[in-house]
């Protein structure tokens, strides 16, 4: 019998880490060979992770929602046959397959004039170290995340009474029986509603609290010490105010945690606002003729190609002819400057009952509107059936989005980075407009509003780009060829 370890696989390219969304197997499990044991999410792609064995599972080495870096382990399991284990230990924090991950991420990601990473200075955050105080082990001085946990083990064992992460742990400070290691994700959600964590017993491995303990312990109710010392400290604050604020009741509050893909779409979102100077713009274009054209082939075409030919790939093959003659459109900001990509891939939104994934139609301006129409087709089923693959989600460098399915007719969308705009094609509407003989003629109108990057884009550019895909839409008729 032999122990193997079965680790984070990659994602793709610039994919650093990713969470386990949910376990699909437990301790004591037979599984064979390419049977899936994990789900799990980037803010690039959702998907399973095979296993690499046919075997047992022995142990899971990280709890659900724990955001990690790619290659390190996350189960054991154990096999037939002969031969060494695989060493790996329990916990992200003793993993030296990790530390090597970090290391090799910390020689990729250098500060400039620091000796530590990125990641490196966010572990210190989160324990509370101070860099200054920290002797390097690595190459030529620099900061390492075990220098980090080494001074942070240091500091926990000099003071009993030290608090994690600025949760107040009890009076008593006996020590937990089980070991008080924490995510993050747990330590914030405890800080945010006062949950002594020294007082909740955990079922994640080997003991370990996980976020479902903490909201079982808010649906339980506080316990008569919280209850005690949040009266004491309600006293304590602004004793001489006279009228006091009233407060929601926190019992008639539901806590929902957010999963995974809610998490990585808030971590994406959040980036590219924060990052990106948005600028925004609104134009209308006359579909009339796309809206004969559907009108005339689509009964024909669902009989022939089996599936439903709505308006959208009309629009996603303007705006694909509109990106050849506007590069920029089609470009992304980067710290060396602005890269022009070769291909036109046009990431789209795919709603499903949950949630909204982006998969891409890879060399969009290479196809006709019935292939567009049918890549459409390919991607939506895939999103929908849980069959996306890492390929299919990636590698955008433009968005056009069908808000028009939902009734709006007005939108601003947030940018997908490093994509460097997004359009939105809003609701088509009957219009009664004045034409230029001034008689009075019913049209189809449609808005087509455009984020764009304001760091490498301007009005001047995106007009034009808008401009151009109004009059391509215009030019399709009953003669279009969509083969």
């Amino acid at each position: 019998m032999t122990k193997k370890i079965i680790k984070m696989p990659a994602l793709g390219e610039s994919v650093h880490e990713a969470t386990i969304n949910a376990w699909l197997v437990k301790a004591g499990d037979t599984v064979k060979k390419y049977d899936p044991l994990a789900e799990v999410i980037s803010d690039k792609v959702t998907t399973e992770v095979p296993s690499e064995y046919s075997g047992t599972i022995d142990e899971l080495l990280v709890d659900e929602d724990e955001e990690i870096p790619i290659g390190q382990a996350i189960l054991s399991i154990i096999v037939e046959g002969d031969g060494p284990d695989d060493q790996a230990e329990a916990h992200s924090t003793e993993t030296s397959d990790q530390e090597r991950t970090d290391e090799a991420k910390e020689e990729a990601e250098p500060s400039q004039n620091l000796n530590y990473s990125p990641a490196v200075v966010r572990l210190a955050q989160e324990k509370g170290i101070d860099l200054k105080q920290v002797t390097g082990s690595g190459k030529n001085g620099r900061i390492t995340k075990k220098d980090v946990l080494k001074a942070a083990d240091q500091s926990e064992s000099s003071s009993q009474s030290t608090k994690v992460n600025e949760v107040k742990l009890s009076n008593d400070s006996e020590k937990s029986k089980f070991d008080s290691r924490y995510s993050p994700a747990v330590l914030k959600l405890a800080q945010t509603h006062n949950i002594d964590l020294s007082q909740l017993v955990g079922t994640g491995a080997k003991g370990r609290i996980t976020r479902k303990d903490v909201l079982a312990a808010l649906e339980s109710g506080p316990s008569p010490d919280q209850t005690a010392s949040q009266s004491e400290s309600s006293n304590q604050i602004d004793q001489s105010a006279k009228t006091p604020v009233s407060q929601p009741s926190q019992s008639q509050d539901q806590v929902t945690p957010a999963d995974g893909i809610r998490k990585a779409i808030a971590k994406q979102m959040t980036k590219s606002y924060q990052e990106i100077p948005h600028a925004w713009m609104m134009v209308e274009a006359d579909v009339t003729n796309i809206v004969n054209l559907r009108n005339h082939l689509k009964d024909s075409y669902q009989d022939n190609e089996g599936i439903h030919l709505s308006y959208f790939p009309f629009f996603v093959k303007a705006v694909t002819q509109a990106l050849k003659q506007h590069p920029l459109l089609n470009a992304s900001w980067q710290e060396d400057g602005i890269h022009y990509h070769k291909d036109i891939n046009l990431s789209i939104a795919v709603a499903t009952e949950d949630h909204l994934y982006v998969p891409v139609i890879k060399q969009a301006d290479r196809l006709s509107i019935n292939g567009i129409a049918h890549e459409i087709d390919r991607l939506a089923q895939a999103v929908k059936n849980g069959e996306a693959t890492s390929q299919d989600m990636q590698g955008g460098t433009f968005t056009v989005n069908n808000t028009g399915v939902f009734g709006s007719v007005q939108s601003m969308g947030i940018i997908n980075p490093p994509q460097a705009a997004i359009l939105q094609v809003e609701s088509i509407k009957k219009r009664l407009l004045v034409s230029d003989d001034g008689n009075f003629k019913m049209a189809d109108m449609v808005n087509l509003c455009l984020s764009i990057d304001h760091r490498l884009l301007d009005g001047l550019e995106a007009g034009r780009f808008l401009q151009d895909v109004v009059h391509n839409l215009a030019q399709f008729s009953q003669e279009t060829e969509i083969y």
